[in-house]
C-alpha cells in the first residue's frame, strides 16, 4: 500500500499536541496592523486548537505529524 502525501501548505500551519489535538494560529496577524488595537493584535498572538468539525478533515491533510 503507498504511502500518502503530506500536505505541505496544512503542514506548515498545523502542528499536532501530545494528546493528538491539532494545533493552529490566528488569522489576520500579517499585514495592515495600523488599523488594529494593540489589545486586538495582543490577542491574535496566542493560537487556538481546531474545531471539533474540522479535527477529522486537517487530521486527513497531515497524517504523519
Amino acid at each position: 500500500m503507498p504511502k500518502i502525501k503530506t500536505n505541505r501548505g496544512a503542514a506548515k500551519r498545523f502542528k499536532k499536541t501530545g494528546t493528538g489535538k491539532i494545533k493552529r494560529s490566528s488569522a489576520f496577524t500579517s499585514h495592515i496592523l495600523t488599523s488594529k488595537t494593540r489589545k486586538r493584535k495582543r490577542n491574535l498572538r496566542h493560537g487556538g486548537l481546531v474545531s471539533a468539525a474540522d479535527q477529522k478533515n486537517v487530521a486527513k491533510l497531515i497524517p504523519y505529524m
